[in-house]
């Protein structure tokens, strides 16, 4: 299945970082986010990616059009004819990735509709956005969304809780401390959603209407929104301390997310 990733947004939130590159470009040990994304994807055999470009696109363009010289060493002859030697392979010599222009200013929306001319007539696909990260099966999600027979399945998760948690007794003793903590009631939507193609009748040519809105919003009245819960690891990289956060993850070997060899 084809694998629609939205990677327009501003990320103000993380101005730290965004002021000069787009959200899913942002480094977690040393590679954008958006790889560590499209790298778990293709851990479950999906790796034809349509990347949905917006704000500071033109870098997303650069990072793949330029992905040999990024991961491999490189010999150069420097005479008149040039001639160029990559040395190393990598693990993504499989991938599609098609890098589609949905508009500087566009909500989520309207860039589902803008890629629909890269999903095949009637085929389901993929869809999440390029900046968090899971243990989500990928596909037990496409399983149950099948069992389901709706036309779009969310990842119900528990949201990561923004500040440390603490455990004190009566005399003012820590005798628990989580980082990051799950908030156990509650269901938010994690991305890594699967579709039917028949979700393009849900959107509109308008580029100021979310997904998340009013697309959804009517999924719901038709019965047609399904949810897959996970209940393991998910984190998104809304601000700077969540990036140091997957940062740490990664430098220390606890990232779950990496699965691949």
């Amino acid at each position: 299945m084809k694998v629609v990733i939205l990677c327009g947004g501003r990320g103000t939130r993380l101005r730290e970082e965004t002021e000069f590159r787009p959200k899913p470009m942002v480094p977690i040990g040393g590679k954008p986010i958006l790889w560590h994304i499209m790298k778990y994807y293709a851990h479950f055999g999906h790796k034809d990616f349509v990347l949905c470009l917006g704000y500071k696109g033109e870098m997303i363009k650069e990072y793949f059009r330029n992905y040999l010289w990024n991961t491999c060493d490189v010999s150069l002859s420097l005479g008149r004819q040039v001639k160029v030697q990559f040395h190393d392979r990598h693990g993504e010599e499989d991938w599609v990735v098609t890098l589609a222009d949905t508009g500087a200013d566009s909500m989520t929306a309207f860039r589902i509709r803008r890629i629909q001319r890269y999903i095949g007539k009637g085929e389901p696909f993929l869809l999440t956005y390029g900046d968090g990260l899971s243990t989500i099966d990928i596909n037990a999600s496409v399983a149950s969304h099948q069992k389901a027979g709706r036309i779009c399945t969310v990842s119900a998760v528990h949201p990561a809780g923004r500040f440390g948690q603490m455990r004190i007794d009566d005399s003012g003793a820590i005798h628990v401390f989580n980082e990051k903590p799950q908030m156990e009631e509650a269901y938010i939507n994690g991305g890594y959603m699967v579709c039917d193609y028949k979700l393009f009748d849900y959107l509109t040519d308008d580029p100021k209407v979310m997904f998340e809105r009013e697309p959804i919003s009517k999924l719901v009245q038709d019965g047609q929104l399904h949810s897959f819960k996970h209940e393991g690891f998910w984190q998104p990289m809304d601000t700077f301390q969540e990036a140091q956060y997957l940062n740490r993850l990664w430098e220390d070997g606890q990232a779950p997310w990496k699965v691949w060899q």
